[in-house]
């Protein structure tokens, strides 16, 4: 039985969503409060009254991106997209999205996708249930790097209310992506063209945000932190899932150093036209603990033997330390 037949039979608590919520919209230009949104709204536009920006829905997707941002990702996603084209992402069939995160049909990727499986089978049973309401209440979600959406929609499925927010826009491995799941849901979960440092939404609107395998594309960890907690309701959540991980500085340095390398005899390019951290250590977790006063809780999920012995063997080889992929959490009062 496939992943996604076991989910459909399987029996399992769903919340009730509260229907009718409506988003409180920032203007990505001016910052200034624009009316709301609908979550059931895909479709229409709403225009800041304090500087005239438009913000368009196109194909079912919020475009929340100001023009001078859109050039300054725009070699950013040309390059991204065909970097996921070559490695084999996304698919013709639906089958394919309606598995993940727990398998890859296509076998491109199975090794990245077990990783992505096993640390949100870890959320959804250690971490997720603490911060579910109870009492048939679902929560608002923010999935920052939705990607093509698998996350939503596993949270929608759950009975919360999620909102995709990416870059990355096409149907193979963005946010067009998510209409293979809307067959599969009471209703469209809403999605976001938009960036994680310039969030289109007014304060304190998430119960619940999620950096999902996202966080190390940030430039700059305090705003991009300081953002999120703008989001979030009090109390509230912070979680960052499968950004890698480094217990040295100089072991991450390495890592981005080879990747480029990798990058540039593979694609031609070192695919860093936009500068990002692309990994976190202990130090910046407790650099990003002390600036805003946040406890944080960091979960290790269980991915192999084989996985759990990389650190032994890389030690054996005089390699560099290698990734690891955790779940950190933090609840915001």
């Amino acid at each position: 039985m496939s992943a996604f037949s076991q989910l459909q039979a399987a029996p399992r608590q769903i919340l009730t969503g509260e229907l009718g919520h409506e988003l409180q919209l920032k203007c990505p230009v001016c910052r200034a409060a624009m009316n709301g949104l609908d979550l059931k709204d895909l479709s229409g536009t709403k225009t800041c009254l304090t500087c005239g920006f438009v913000l368009s829905s196109r194909e079912g997707i919020w475009r929340a991106l100001a023009p001078d941002r859109q050039e300054r990702f725009r070699q950013f996603i040309d390059e991204y997209q065909k970097v996921r084209t070559l490695e084999g992402r996304g698919s013709s069939i639906p089958d394919f999205y309606l598995e993940l995160p727990y398998s890859d049909i296509t076998g491109n990727n199975c090794w990245q996708w077990k990783i992505r499986g096993g640390s949100f089978r870890f959320f959804e049973a250690r971490v997720l249930p603490r911060m579910e309401p109870g009492e048939g209440r679902g929560l608002n979600v923010l999935d920052v790097g939705a990607g093509n959406c698998w996350m939503s929609y596993r949270l929608a499925l759950r009975g919360h209310r999620p909102v995709a927010l990416d870059l990355i826009d096409n149907a193979q491995d963005g946010l067009g992506a998510a209409r293979h799941y809307f067959a599969h849901l009471p209703s469209p979960f809403v999605r976001f063209q938009a960036e994680m440092d310039h969030l289109p939404f007014g304060d304190h609107q998430f119960d619940l945000l999620i950096f999902n395998a996202s966080f190390h594309y940030s430039e700059d960890y305090i705003p991009t932190v300081s953002e999120a907690l703008r989001c979030l309701r009090r109390p509230g959540y912070l979680v960052i899932i499968d950004s890698p991980f480094y217990r040295r500085e100089d072991s991450g340095r390495l890592m981005v150093m080879e990747r480029r390398a990798a990058f540039t005899r593979k694609f031609g390019f070192p695919s860093d036209s936009v500068p990002s951290r692309e990994y976190f250590t202990g130090e910046t977790l407790t650099e990003l603990a002390h600036a805003f006063q946040l406890s944080r809780r960091v979960e290790k999920p269980w991915h192999g033997l084989g996985w759990a012995l990389r650190p032994i063997r890389a030690r054996l080889l005089r390699q560099r330390e290698p990734s690891q992929f955790l779940i950190i959490w933090t609840e915001v009062v």
